[in-house]
């Protein structure tokens, strides 16, 4: 662990293989606490590189195994979280549209973080099971278009480097990872991301984690989902290719509405606002996130063009699509707690 230390403190880029390695043994419980932080804080004061971002996750993944499913074409829209906007839980909510869409979801997530109501959080107040196996997923991904995958339960092989990040009480090259880490072999995906500056870091890392398409974005308002405040900030990554643009509302024809309208509460206020968009009531929650489900369709080649995202994702809340999902992977849940 130390010659890792040694090159990250003297501000030498690992290189993926090295970070693999690196990620091994901070993974093992013979490494004692001080040298991850050590290590942690050396990667965050040089900055995090895609090579290293990317050779984590391999790492991370390792561990979790793989997720085998016959379900072809699957997004995650998870996001790093740490934006601090206290939002409501958006890429939860848009992941069912995205699904009732037709594209099958592997939604990754967490408990809170950086807000008052994480993914799990909302999820299980609704009634949704949090401990979901690889058959269970793979039948919710063929069955339903739709699964949940809890990172602690998927990632429960790591909890050596937990231990270390709690100590730290900063962020690191893990607040970063974790949407790349999810076990199931995506098509594509879309990341929010709590810093601009990683944009383009992050798509590159995308790309070397074997995505063939996805959007790596930052909203307005630094949130890490797209927001109807104002400019967000956009990369798309096509086949070898990384573009990045830049999307305001008013360009598809939405409203600007200040990020405040959109705070969430606790996991049960947060399940009341998703199910009133799942159940088609018109809301400034509804429109961050069919903005959001419509970006996610983009990204997934669905359609051409963000507008029209946009334009799939209003049908699949207002055709109770988007809701069905939700009362599937409920119904699935209470099934499999009775057996």
């Amino acid at each position: 662990m130390r010659q890792y230390i040694e090159l990250a403190e003297q501000s030498i880029h690992l290189t993926e293989s090295e970070m693999i390695e690196a990620g091994r043994l901070m993974f093992d419980h013979e490494t004692n606490q001080e040298d991850i932080q050590r290590f942690l804080l050396a990667l965050k004061e040089k900055g995090e590189t895609s090579d290293e971002i990317s050779g984590l996750v391999m790492a991370v993944k390792e561990i979790a195994g793989s997720y085998e499913t016959t379900a072809e074409n699957i997004i995650d829209n998870c996001g790093t979280g740490g934006d601090g906007s206290q939002s409501f839980n958006i890429s939860t909510c848009a992941a069912f549209v995205i699904a009732g869409a037709g594209i099958p979801v592997a939604k990754h997530g967490n408990r809170s973080i950086s807000s008052k109501t994480g993914s799990a959080d909302v999820l299980e107040h609704l009634g949704v099971r949090l401990d979901f196996n690889k058959e269970e997923a793979k039948e919710l991904l063929e069955k339903y278009q739709i699964t949940f995958l809890f990172a602690p339960h998927v990632h429960s092989g790591i909890k050596n480097v937990m231990k270390a990040r709690k100590a730290l009480g900063v962020p690191t090259i893990f607040n970063l990872i974790g949407p790349l880490t999810n076990p199931v072999n995506l098509s594509s995906q879309m990341i929010g991301i709590y810093r601009r500056d990683m944009i383009h870091t992050m798509a590159l890392a995308m790309k070397k984690t074997g995505r063939k398409r996805g959007v790596v974005l930052n909203g307005a308002g630094h949130m890490d989902e797209a927001s109807l405040a104002g400019t967000n900030y956009l990369a798309l990554l096509e086949g070898d290719e990384i573009n990045e643009f830049t999307l305001h509302p008013e360009e598809l024809g939405l409203s600007v509405i200040p990020n405040e309208e959109i705070k969430g509460g606790d996991s049960k206020e947060n399940a009341e606002i998703l199910l009133s968009v799942l159940s088609g009531e018109d809301s400034v929650y509804r429109q961050t996130v069919v903005l959001n489900a419509g970006i996610a369709l983009f990204a997934s080649g669905k359609v051409k063009s963000i507008r029209d995202g946009i334009t799939e994702a209003e049908k699949s809340i207002d055709s109770k699509s988007a809701l069905d999902k939700l009362n599937k992977l409920i119904d699935f849940s209470k099934k499999k707690a009775v057996v």
